[in-house]
């Protein structure tokens, strides 16, 4: 496989009390070549500490980083072939558009009149090389943000690193920004880390997505393994709603008491299902019973608060219908909307 990075067995201290966890701790993983990887997890989970190792922004304590098969683990931030895309954007306010996309070709000895036109290509990658003489002050930001990527891109780096980019831009502007960086990724065919919080923008953009809690992976794969097949119920619930349900499971039956479920027969013991709003079926009678408490209007559904005898559940029904507080619903999940997980 063609790497673009990787990590054997990479740990982090800030301290050296033996009795502090590490930031990261012994963490492997891959990213190939021309994909997008998003580190996703909550706060403090060591995503973006792991970015930051990636830049040489920090130094790794133990272990070993790879980029495109070239042990980068002791080599300086400016010795390393990556860019990155800050959070803030970090634009030079007194420098307009083309000379922010401009200076790291400059500093690094670039010609003016080469720099220039790699600079203007940069822009027009990203679609704003007719502002390329405004000040980032006269711009959006969703424009500044692409200023920021366009002046990462001009140098041509090996790696492109994205540290939580979407945050500062309203929720219309994220999601049009979010599709933009993905096209540019896919276009170009740029080997990208990308770290944010946001489950939905994670499961968006990415081919593959690191799941990290404490330091540690939680599980990794693709978008649509771990949203339908977490390996535990922190990844369940942090890749979606998802309603966690107790039970035990033997001999292939998870048995929740009102409801029971067919699982792997190498499952046995106590147990989650977690079982997401939309996989809950809505039927005239039978399965598991349910009053409405409270109902959330989402444009194309309604999200409803459903208590049972077992849990208190979420539950995707259709704008169609008109559902009322009070109202019993009889409750079944389609095959294939839950997991197992212990």
């Amino acid at each position: 496989m063609n790497l673009g990075i990787q990590f054997k067995n990479v740990s982090k201290r800030y301290t050296e009390d033996a009795a502090t966890p590490p930031a990261v701790n012994n963490i492997s993983f891959e990213v190939p070549h021309g994909t997008l990887t998003t580190l996703l997890g909550p706060s403090g989970c060591g995503k973006t500490t792991t970015l930051r190792m990636i830049a040489g922004l920090e130094q790794a304590t133990s272990g070993q980083i790879f980029i495109n098969g070239q042990d980068v683990t002791q080599l300086s931030a400016y010795e390393r072939p990556v860019s990155l895309v800050f959070q803030s954007y970090a634009l030079f306010p007194h420098l307009l558009v083309i000379d922010n996309v401009m200076y790291g070709l400059l500093a690094s000895g670039v010609g003016k009149d080469s720099a220039k036109q790699r600079a203007e290509a940069a822009l027009d990658l990203v679609g704003l090389k007719h502002l390329a003489l405004r000040q980032p002050s006269e711009l959006s930001g969703g424009q500044q943000q692409r200023v920021a990527v366009a002046r990462a891109l001009v140098i041509e780096p090996a790696v492109l690193l994205f540290d939580e980019p979407l945050s500062n831009l309203d929720a219309r502007l994220r999601r049009t920004m979010r599709d933009e960086i993905r096209a540019l990724q896919q276009r170009l065919k740029l080997t990208v880390a990308y770290v944010t919080h946001d489950q939905s923008e994670a499961l968006a953009v990415s081919d593959h997505i690191i799941v990290m809690n404490a330091g540690h992976i939680a599980q990794h794969g693709t978008p649509q393994a771990l949203y339908q097949h977490p390996s535990s119920a922190f990844v369940a619930e942090f890749m979606g709603d998802a309603t966690l349900i107790d039970g035990v499971a033997n001999q292939g039956v998870a048995d929740c008491g009102a409801i029971q479920l067919p699982c792997a027969a190498a499952i046995h013991g106590p147990v989650k299902v977690a079982v997401r709003p939309h996989a809950w079926q809505i039927s005239s009678s039978g399965g598991l019973q349910g009053e409405i408490t409270a109902i959330a209007y989402q444009g194309g559904h309604y999200e409803l608060t459903v208590q049972t005898p077992l849990v208190t559940i979420l539950v995707n029904q259709s704008a169609a219908q008109t559902p009322r507080i009070g109202d019993t619903l009889n409750l079944s999940i389609a095959a294939g909307g839950y997991a197992v997980v212990q």
